[in-house]
């Protein structure tokens, strides 16, 4: 039976890697790992239904804690950016040790946009990206787009977007994802906002959305 577990592993310096680990029935062929947004942390609703999905598919999914959040429990992040990616880094490093196949990484929003540029950085890390609502540019700002590393990223990459998500439209997204060298596919989610559901949605919406996740996962990776 599949099980979700605290997951800890603090090294001599900082960061930690903290979260909340979506332990499978059975032995797991792929471990993600799954960061928030800038104003969520490892208990999001939506990083549970994601994790919920996909654990029952046989996937290890760690819904991490980057550490900004790890500094403190609210606030966006502020000049971090550098630790949140050595932060994830060292999530992909400790959930390797723990399946037999592929590391894969991702995340919701700002965590998704610096699992890109880890990605850019580190060309090897992992086998794949799973990005849901990236940040395209600032509600409103369509002309300040955060893609300037994006053919940097040779590895499969699915982008799961609503659309009605301020920081970047449908067909936005469809001319970005063109910039990347490596395999895309982009799924929408018809009248999502940025968490992916309707703002009108039935209150079990993130559990579909979470299904949607996995079905387009279990298809493209």
């Amino acid at each position: 039976m599949a099980s979700v577990e605290f997951f800890e592993r603090t090294f001599d310096d900082e960061p930690a890697v903290r979260g909340l680990l979506h332990v499978p029935g059975k032995a797991s062929d792929d471990a993600l790992v799954f960061a928030h947004g800038a104003g969520g942390n490892a208990e999001s609703p939506l990083l549970v239904a994601i994790g919920e999905a996909l654990v029952t598919r046989g996937v290890m999914v760690l819904c991490c804690d980057l550490p900004f959040r790890q500094k403190r429990p609210k606030g966006p992040p502020s000049s971090s950016a550098a630790k949140d990616r050595k932060g994830l880094r060292r999530a992909v490093t400790a959930v390797r040790e723990l399946v037999k196949g592929r590391a894969l990484l991702g995340g919701q929003s700002y965590g998704g946009r610096q699992a890109t540029l880890l990605a850019a950085e580190m060309p090897e890390l992992v086998k794949g990206l799973l990005l849901t609502s990236y940040p395209l540019h600032p509600p409103g700002n369509p002309e300040r787009l955060r893609t300037e590393h994006f053919p940097k990223l040779i590895v499969p990459t699915l982008f799961c977007h609503g659309s009605r998500d301020p920081f970047g439209t449908l067909e936005e997204m469809h001319q970005a994802a063109k910039l990347i060298p490596g395999p895309t596919e982009l799924v929408e989610f018809e009248g999502g906002d940025h968490g992916l559901a309707s703002p009108r949605a039935k209150p079990d919406s993130l559990r579909e959305v979470g299904e949607r996740v996995a079905e387009a996962y279990d298809r493209f990776f």
